[in-house]
């Protein structure tokens, strides 16, 4: 399967042998990403202005956007993980941190260690995000800081993007659809990890 990578004024882009980048993806330019990464369908980054570094172990989900300006690149630090569908614009996501789904974080935003940004929220440029903390809405503010189980949460669902890119590497492939389900069609068998309101109702 062809990436879609394109180099722009002589830099290409850098893709570790041991991530993975799904075809549909775009890189361009200034881009790095590195081993053990998740790339999902459709991410665009775009390394045309600002650097643009996924570091270990980090995702970038399903049509996410990263984009920057000169002397203002956007880095997603070690475990990293960025939920589908978020923007990110000059800012730097720290190791281990989370942005959840269809998120905003903007031009010098620091998301801290461990932290989490909720889904639909709007990080304003410039604000600095305490390291384990909850931030949520529009604009982001800070909620509270994070449980012991939220953390937890957050660790076994990037473990299990790590784990995509490995089965993506080894299995994935572009195939013609069947006409109709196999007679015993099997399911994945995978770890099981639940919704974050999953498992904090169970511990009521």
């Amino acid at each position: 399967m062809k990436l879609k990578v394109y180099s722009i004024d002589g830099i290409t882009p850098v893709v570790d042998p041991a991530a993975f980048v799904h075809p549909s993806a775009v890189l361009i330019g200034d881009v790095i990403v590195g081993p053990g990464c998740y790339i999902g369908p459709c991410a665009s980054l775009r390394g045309d202005f600002g650097h643009i570094e996924i570091r270990a172990g980090a995702n970038v989900q399903d049509s996410c956007i990263l984009h920057g300006f000169p002397e203002l690149g956007t880095v997603v630090e070690e475990d990293g993980h960025i939920g589908h569908g978020a923007v990110l614009h000059g800012c730097t996501v720290q190791r281990n941190a989370l942005v959840g789904m269809n998120s905003v974080v903007n031009d010098h935003a620091v998301v801290g260690e461990s932290s989490i940004v909720a889904a639909m929220a709007f990080v304003k440029a410039q604000m600095v995000i305490p390291p384990r903390t909850l931030v949520a809405g529009i604009p982001a503010r800070v909620v509270r800081a994070l449980t012991d189980t939220e953390l937890a949460w957050k660790v076994d669902g990037t473990e299990q993007y790590q784990l995509l890119a490995r089965r993506s590497l080894a299995t994935m492939r572009e195939v013609d659809p069947l006409a109709a389900p196999e007679p015993g069609r099997r399911r994945l068998d995978l770890p099981m990890v639940l919704p974050l309101s999953v498992v904090k109702a169970r511990e009521r």
